[in-house]
């Protein structure tokens, strides 16, 4: 798919955006506009005021979605602004319409102090049934969801937790396509930044190994220059206290997974790798390495995250139908079990996994349905 410049900015001008407001009960009278407005709406605020369970019900609380940035870690494109971000936002709100049948409003907050984010969300919370952080730059965005876990509405960091999810989904029918064991897995994962610790955290336990590497090398119990969050990961990786580069960190591994940045991965480097390996290379929209590369390399398995190759590994595939499902069960949060409910949800939708085919696609019937039926299930 070669998209033009001018061809995808005149989509955008056309109607300035790709949202708008739908006024879903008509007011085309007097008895209307009674109903929807005043008299009658003090009624709806009465019954709420009494019982305040009843916003679910009565308003769109119920179906909406608040999608917050700050537009410090935008795709690939970095630190960009909240208004550069607000394309992306509205992207996101257009799938949970389409997809999930949510709708969805972007917040651009013009600050990136965490705490000033974190009071705002509190804040804005009443109106909204749940939170989609997006685009928040790490270590900060750890901290900022950690701090509204208790609002009593689904808030889930996407980029850490949406990635995770497709990105299991994906690793589980790669192991059978590659006849191997998930659970006997050397995984590496080049990203120690908010996809890479939500994957790491997901992963643990469930394959035999993880090593992951930042952006100075693979995370040890030996580095003195780990903050918090990534002494964390060190806990529950790396059980042999390897050292080194990228190269160090493929040596006998079956997973290479990248959350990082452009062209990192050398052909070469997957020479170093267990038959039949598997590349993940997720950098967008420039993966790590390129699928013809790697596979002229000897990947057995390519997968990445944009939608004009095979096997697209992506979390638009998982974020409509996890907040589908936790609105749906009026969840107050969304927990490790409806997250790995997910994964394997949108796993099981391909029946024989194979080389090329280890996802379903974006358009993939019941897609959303099923991961929320997944997640309203395991809450």
């Amino acid at each position: 798919m070669n998209l033009m410049t001018d061809e995808v900015l005149a989509v955008h001008a056309k109607n300035r955006g790709k949202l708008a407001t739908l006024v879903t009960t008509p007011v085309s009278s007097k008895k209307d506009l009674s109903l929807i407005y005043t008299p009658g709406v003090a009624i709806v605020s009465s019954a709420i005021a009494k019982d305040k369970k009843l916003v679910f019900d009565y308003t769109i609380k119920g179906h909406t979605v608040a999608i917050v940035t700050d537009g410090s870690a935008v795709l690939g494109l970095g630190n960009i602004g909240p208004e550069a971000a607000l394309p992306v936002m509205e992207g996101k709100a257009a799938l949970l319409k389409t997809f999930a049948d949510l709708d969805g409003c972007p917040i651009c907050l013009s600050t990136q102090d965490p705490q000033e984010i974190i009071k705002t969300v509190k804040y804005i919370a009443p109106t909204f049934g749940g939170i989609n952080l997006e685009d928040i730059s790490a270590p900060r965005c750890f901290l900022i969801e950690e701090a509204l876990q208790d609002l009593g509405i689904p808030v889930m960091h996407d980029d850490q937790h949406g990635t995770a999810v497709v990105v299991y989904a994906g690793l589980i029918n790669a192991a059978k396509a590659a006849k191997k064991e998930l659970k006997n897995l050397q995984v590496v994962i080049n990203g120690a930044g908010a996809a890479g610790n939500g994957i790491t955290k997901m992963l643990a336990g469930k394959v035999g190994n993880i090593i992951i590497l930042d952006s100075k090398g693979i995370l040890s119990s030996s580095r003195s220059d780990l903050d918090s969050y990534k002494k964390q990961l060190v806990e529950i990786t790396n059980k042999e206290n390897i050292k080194g580069n990228l190269a160090a960190a493929l040596r006998g591994s079956d997973v290479f997974i990248g959350v990082s940045r452009p062209n990192l991965l050398d052909p070469k480097d997957i020479l170093l790798m267990r038959e039949r390996p598997v590349i993940f290379a997720l950098a967008n929209p420039t993966p790590e390495i390129m699928p013809d590369l790697a596979k002229k390399a000897g990947a057995f398995i390519v997968a990445t995250g944009r939608s004009d190759f095979s096997n697209q590994i992506n979390n638009s595939l998982a974020f409509p139908g996890i907040f589908k499902g936790a609105l749906a069960s009026k969840a107050g949060r969304i927990t490790n079990e409806m997250l790995l409910a997910a994964g394997r949800a949108i796993a099981n939708l391909v029946k024989n996994p194979s080389v090329d085919i280890i996802m379903p696609g974006p358009f993939e019937k019941n897609l959303a349905l099923t991961v929320a039926s997944a997640v309203s299930q395991a809450l």
